[in-house]
C-alpha cells in the first residue's frame, strides 16, 4: 500500500491513494471535522462570526462600514476597542450591543451613532 503526503503550513497531510484502506475511526474524524465545520459555516451566516475578538477588517465587513467611520466609533466611545500592538480588537458582545442600543424603528442609525 502506498501513501504520498505533502506539507501544508508545519501540518503533514495524507493523500490516500486508490489502494488505501479507510477505518472506522478514520470516517467518525471526518464526520466529525465535516459536522464542526457545518457548524461553524451556520454560526457565520447568522451573523456569529464563530469567534469572540475580531480585527477592524471584519468588523468593517460584518457592517459594511468604511474605515473613517469605524475610527469614529472608537474616537467618540460608541464601540470600545482593545489594542495590542499595533493590532486593535474588538470584542463581538461590544458590536452586538452597540448596534441594539442604537437600534431605532425607522431603520436609521440614531444621531448619537452617525456625530
Amino acid at each position: 500500500m502506498s501513501v504520498t503526503s505533502k506539507q501544508t503550513k508545519g501540518v503533514r497531510i495524507l493523500i490516500p491513494t486508490s489502494d488505501q484502506l479507510l477505518t472506522q475511526g478514520d470516517l467518525v474524524d471526518f464526520k466529525n471535522e465535516m459536522l464542526n465545520e457545518f457548524k461553524r459555516i451556520i454560526k457565520e451566516s447568522m451573523g456569529d462570526p464563530g469567534k469572540r475578538w475580531l480585527k477592524s477588517c471584519e468588523v468593517k465587513k460584518m457592517l459594511g462600514i468604511s474605515h473613517g467611520f469605524l475610527q469614529t466609533l472608537r474616537d467618540n466611545g460608541t464601540l470600545p476597542f482593545t489594542k495590542i500592538g499595533g493590532s486593535i480588537y474588538y470584542d463581538f458582545e461590544d458590536i452586538t450591543k452597540m448596534m441594539a442600543s442604537n437600534k431605532s424603528s425607522s431603520g436609521y442609525i440614531k444621531s448619537t451613532l452617525a456625530n
